[in-house]
């Protein structure tokens, strides 16, 4: 399993690297969200950096739908799908590649805001421990759960606008667990941030047993 999931995360990642999608077309797609927010809230800069949090992990949940999206845009095209169900890879492991590649796109794009929100927010630091737990919790969930939608959406005509009612409602758990925890590690609050790793732990456990069981089964239906 973890053979054929380093597989084909390698084949993502080596597909992004060549035609380097994320960073032309989704990295500024997600500076612009940060300079749109800046500017709604730039007469209001207290109020702008006491938002930078949450601001930051909508950013991150919209760039997490274009990323699975071409995740699974990527199988979509030469019968690339059959190919998958036909090379005898371990569907788990398939679920596992596609996921780690999903949240290996999503770290570097955290990288990328987190200086954005820094230079145009003028946020600080307060416990960086914190703040990479966050991320790292946060990131395999979105992983997870993107994975696990994106091949539910993956065989339909309307994959495109579905995916996003299918996603969205799904990760207000992170987007709120995520935001609070930030806003204790940035020091804008005085809440107990560790706490909330717990509620982004149990989501990333949930889709990552959800897809290692389940992911045969919905890539033979994709």
């Amino acid at each position: 399993m973890w053979r054929d999931a380093l597989l084909v995360a390698g084949k993502d990642l080596r597909v992004e690297a060549r035609s380097r999608v994320a960073t032309n077309q989704v990295a500024p797609y997600a500076l612009v969200i940060l300079l749109l927010f800046g500017f709604a809230f730039d007469s209001n800069r207290p109020l702008l950096v006491q938002a930078g949090p949450g601001l930051f992990w909508v950013a991150v949940l919209l760039c997490s739908l274009l990323a699975v999206q071409r995740s699974f845009a990527i199988e979509a095209a030469d019968g690339a799908r059959d190919g998958l169900r036909l090379s005898g890879l371990d569907p788990a492991g398939i679920f596992l590649g596609k996921a780690a590649a999903v949240a290996a796109v999503l770290a570097g794009l955290e990288v990328l805001l987190g200086v954005g929100i820094v230079i145009l927010y003028g946020t600080g630091l307060h416990d960086p421990l914190l703040l990479i737990a966050t991320a790292v919790l946060a990131t395999a969930g979105l992983g997870a759960a993107g994975t696990v939608y994106g091949i539910m959406a993956a065989g339909l005509k309307v994959r495109e606008t579905l995916l996003p009612l299918l996603i969205l409602p799904v990760v207000a758990p992170v987007l709120l667990a995520a935001t609070q925890a930030w806003r204790a590690a940035l020091g804008l609050s005085a809440d107990n941030g560790w706490r909330w790793l717990t509620l982004l732990g149990c989501f990333a456990a949930i889709y990552l047993t959800l897809g290692v069981l389940g992911f045969g089964t919905l890539l033979e239906e994709a």
